[in-house]
């Protein structure tokens, strides 16, 4: 026995002469996120925020100073964080479109609880995906805990979405005065006493509701407090890799849903305890400019647990060892914002965005439900009407948009000088015009191909959108360039005919954004027999926008009572962007108030509401 023990002892000794030590266990994750907030925290010099607890957290890890979503609102920046990859390539980027998760693609809970992590959820999914949410998870509800584990010693994967700050509890007194009820008076901001961006009129209601705002991200951060202080009860610090991020930028106009950094930049913070702070590429108690997307998270935490990364993620580990370079630039993308077809694209390096406007002819902010019964679309809205918007907030108002923007961070944060048409940036925005192009052929970019295609793709060939784009000659960079207008007059009526659906719409819509379609007449006329309703709507639109000829309001009008919602949404959007030039619509339009599909109602109560004077509210 003393001669075992001599033994042990020795090899102890051997073992720390070596330099060797016991391998660590896997750390525990905490993912701590919440809704639709800028980088409005005291630990980013927003000297008007009182956001103590995540500025200690921030003070004692790491400060991420350029994370970004990987599109402006949630449901599909969800699904890219919940894949590992870009909505666009997986077919997702519609809001609420509910789509195919790819056959043999896993999640990364999958790969956790796998792996021996016990996952939970608490409490919001919304990944836009046609599966069981709840089921990649141990457990996700509104009590979802790590706390919950059947054995104390297995590792945890726990993430918490604090609800507290999303956009209706700014624009919804009840559910503000709700938010913030367990704050001190003391805390709370007086409207007037935070300095309004400059695009905001300056009224009494924008004043009161940029002042909720801060007030909510208070109230948030006090549950960020109390969620790490029961993780310091529980003994479990020490152990911990903790990540907090928003989901988004801030839920209010020109914020979310858009793709300035307004809408993307979010803050995100990660902290390690000692054991496992080399796991941090970075000093903790500092900042770093590093780039992050949202694309990066689920590879971020397989290497955390010393899982292999799966191909077809997109993203890269920004925190474990041996890490791979980091990334030169992010993407976001944005397409359907609730009823609205907008396809946009973005690409930020450290110092610039690029953005590139794929639906230039449409307003730079549509009319949509949801933001435009907030209290500060209201006041912008009327500021325009009277004249008295501030010039850093008429493009909010625009009637068309530009092809392209290009904006050099550091000096124009708020990203209100477009350099594209400046010759001195001519390089370096054909550099970043070229990094879009890439990444759009590299991830195979759905968007290009209209949802109603998209789907019906899908429904015939009984696979998803990711596996169709990899097993067919689907010609990307074809679609793209019609889409983005790189084609003469003539070409495009040509295209009218490609085998393609995809370029024949795209080309359908270039030739209704012309001036004159004299020699395209008789080929769009054509195409209003398409076999592909979505076809037959674009010729429609260029017909009824660019002559006198009715059959193009017949077409639209019958694609309101087509079966496919998403047909019936198109051909309510056209209609509604062709204004006077719709009023023969006006039957057609009432006779879907009582679409099943909301989006159809909300698009035709806007149209119905301009043509006939109205003011008619929906849901």
């Amino acid at each position: 026995m003393r001669i075992a023990i001599k033994y042990s002892f020795f090899l102890l000794i051997l073992l720390g002469c070596q330099g060797e030590k016991p391998p660590l266990p896997p750390p525990n994750i905490l993912w701590i996120t919440c809704e639709d907030i800028s980088p409005n925290l005291g630990a980013y010099g927003d000297t008007y925020a009182n956001t103590p607890h995540l500025d200690q957290l921030a003070k004692e890890g790491v400060l991420y100073t350029n994370a970004l979503a990987s599109a402006p609102v949630c449901a599909v920046a969800r699904s890219s964080i919940i894949t590992g990859m870009y909505a666009s390539t997986q077919g997702t980027q519609y809001m609420r479109c509910n789509g195919r998760l790819p056959a043999g693609i896993q999640t990364y809970p999958d790969y956790l609880r796998a792996a021996g992590y016990y996952c939970t959820n608490n409490t919001k999914t919304d990944y836009n995906l046609a599966i069981n949410h709840k089921a990649l998870w141990d457990e996700s509800s509104n009590k979802a805990h790590w706390r919950n584990r059947p054995d104390n010693s297995q590792p945890f994967f726990s993430i918490f979405n604090f609800t507290s700050s999303h956009e209706s509890r700014v624009n919804n007194a009840d559910r503000y005065k709700e938010a913030i009820a367990d704050l001190p008076a003391s805390s709370l901001k007086k409207p007037g006493e935070v300095p309004l961006p400059p695009y905001y009129p300056d009224t009494e209601t924008v004043r009161e509701l940029w002042a909720r705002y801060y007030n909510i991200i208070t109230a948030m951060d006090q549950q960020v407090g109390e969620l790490l202080q029961q993780l310091e009860d529980d003994g479990l610090a020490d152990n911990t890799i903790i990540i907090f991020y928003s989901d988004h930028g801030a839920g209010i106009p020109r914020h979310k849903r858009w793709l300035y950094d307004s809408g993307l930049l979010v803050p995100m913070m990660v902290k390690a305890p000692k054991k496992y702070e080399h796991l941090i590429p970075h000093p903790q108690g500092q900042s770093t400019d590093e780039l992050i997307s949202f694309i990066d998270f689920p590879p971020t935490a397989l290497h955390l647990a010393n899982i292999p990364v799966p191909p077809n993620m997109q993203g890269r580990a920004f925190l474990g060892e041996s890490l791979s370079p980091e990334r030169k630039y992010t993407y976001a993308g944005r397409d359907r914002m609730d009823e609205r077809y907008d396809m946009q694209r973005a690409v930020r390096s450290k110092t610039h965005k690029y953005i590139r406007y794929y639906e230039p002819y449409q307003p730079f902010c549509q009319y949509m439900n949801t933001p435009e019964k907030g209290g500060i679309m209201a006041a912008i809205r009327e500021a325009a009407e009277a004249g008295t918007l501030p010039a850093a907030g008429q493009h909010i108002v625009a009637p068309f948009k530009p092809k392209e923007e290009l904006f050099e961070l550091a000096t124009d944060p708020y990203e209100l000088n477009n350099l594209a048409d400046n010759p001195e940036y001519a390089d370096l925005l054909a550099e970043l015009r070229q990094a879009h192009a890439d990444w759009s052929d590299d991830t195979k970019d759905t968007g290009l191909i209209p949802e109603t295609i998209l789907r019906e793709w899908e429904s015939q060939a009984d696979k998803a959108i990711y596996h169709i784009m990899r097993e067919q000659e689907v010609p990307v960079s074809e679609i793209r360039n019609t889409a983005i207008g790189q084609n003469t007059e003539e070409s495009l009526v040509q295209s009218l005919a490609h085998s393609n659906s995809a370029v024949r719409y795209w080309a359908a819509i270039q030739l209704g954004n012309q001036t004159s379609i004299n020699a395209a007449v008789q080929p769009l006329v054509a195409q209003l027999k398409d076999s592909i309703p979505i076809v037959r709507i674009a010729a429609a639109r260029a017909i009824s926008k660019l002559t006198d000829k009715k059959s193009g309001i017949s077409t639209l009008e019958d694609a309101l009572q087509h079966p496919d919602e998403w047909v019936r949404l198109a051909g309510a959007q056209v209609l509604d962007e062709l204004g006077e030039g719709a009023r023969a619509a006006i039957p057609a339009l009432e006779a879907v108030m009582e679409d099943q599909n909301k989006y159809v109602v909300r698009v035709a109560n806007h149209a119905l509401n301009l043509l006939l004077e109205t003011e008619n509210t929906v849901p």
